[in-house]
């Protein structure tokens, strides 16, 4: 792989890290570490001069290291208070130049959190080339490991940063060529995990989305798959103000969905918003079918005396 040469590395796997059947892939690769414990030997990379793995916070400079204890401390507090008080807690996805690390604690906080119950969700960006290898990689370990495997489906939301930072740089365009190819990507990762759900009932999914094919689609093949929604494996999310037309009928079928609340200063909230909006391209369109719903149910209200309405759920 380019990674060093043949001298250099025929040291870095001994016996002791190869598994049951003498062989070492990627999942065992991403699997080597000492101890998840111990905040010093989270991370481990390879010494080119001695050729044994060594912790990546031995390359830090001391505040390095205080700012890198206290994050894993803080994410440690979160993720004990989430399992104390049973709730999700759900790892959000950033750009590709961040992610590994992101997706790597999540990892490992999914290794310690997730052995009774789903409790860690990390996240996928569907506009990314590699999100159904990312996802199947990471069933995969689960599977082997013993945890619960806990994902949360998004499109994505960095596709004009991604692309050009890829064109300044020069490596290649990690998203994907257009807005379909995106759908299919987005319900090839999800299917794949409703059939692990199917398979082995340790795997919970939230389909975070605004694409109103998408919910159809994944009702589907709830039905076929004969996964009920009272096992509550499979959820929907949508923003707070967007797509009630999708959230409420969810809900009142007994379907669990839910509105995420964006929280912070108006000028950290607006550009999340924006992004949302780039995100769903056919978010205009949705706004004005919900504009014309609420209209309509308006005249109903009017018409039925109902102006103050409350629903039977």
């Amino acid at each position: 792989m380019g990674v060093g040469a043949k001298d250099d590395i025929e040291n870095w796997i001994t016996g002791e890290k190869l598994g049951l059947s003498g062989t070492l892939d990627l999942l065992d690769w991403n699997s080597l570490i000492n101890d998840t414990t111990a905040i010093s030997n989270l991370l481990m990379v390879p010494n080119l001069e001695t050729g044994h793995l060594e912790p990546l916070m031995k390359k830090f400079t001391a505040e390095e290291e205080r700012q890198m204890k206290r994050m894993l401390q803080r994410v440690d507090v979160l993720a004990k208070h989430a399992m104390e008080n049973g709730v999700r807690l759900m790892v959000d996805a950033e750009q590709t130049y961040f992610q590994p690390a992101i997706s790597r604690l999540a990892l490992e906080m999914q290794r310690k959190f997730n052995r009774e119950k789903p409790i860690i969700f990390n996240t996928y960006q569907c506009y990314l080339k590699d999100a159904y290898d990312n996802v199947t990689v990471d069933v995969e370990l689960s599977r082997r490991e013993g945890w619960y495997f806990g994902a949360k489906l998004v499109r994505g939301a960095y596709m004009y940063q991604e692309r050009d930072r890829a064109k300044e740089i020069g490596y290649e365009d990690p998203i994907n060529p257009d807005y379909e190819a995106t759908n299919r990507m987005y319900h090839k990762c999800l299917e794949y995990v409703l059939e692990e759900i199917d398979h082995s009932r340790k795997a919970n999914v939230m389909v975070a989305t605004h694409n109103e094919d998408t919910v159809k689609y994944t009702l589907e093949k709830m039905n076929e798959m004969g996964l009920s929604p009272a096992e509550n494996k499979v959820y929907f999310g949508q923003l707070l103000g967007m797509c009630d037309q999708i959230s409420f009928p969810l809900g009142q079928a007994g379907i669990p969905v839910y509105k995420y609340v964006p929280y912070g200063p108006v000028n950290e909230v607006i550009p999340y918003l924006s992004r949302r909006a780039q995100e769903n391209r056919g978010f205009m369109k949705g706004s004005q079918r919900e504009r014309s719903l609420l209209w309509t149910e308006l005249k109903r209200r009017v018409l039925a005396g109902q102006i103050v309405y409350k629903p039977v759920y």
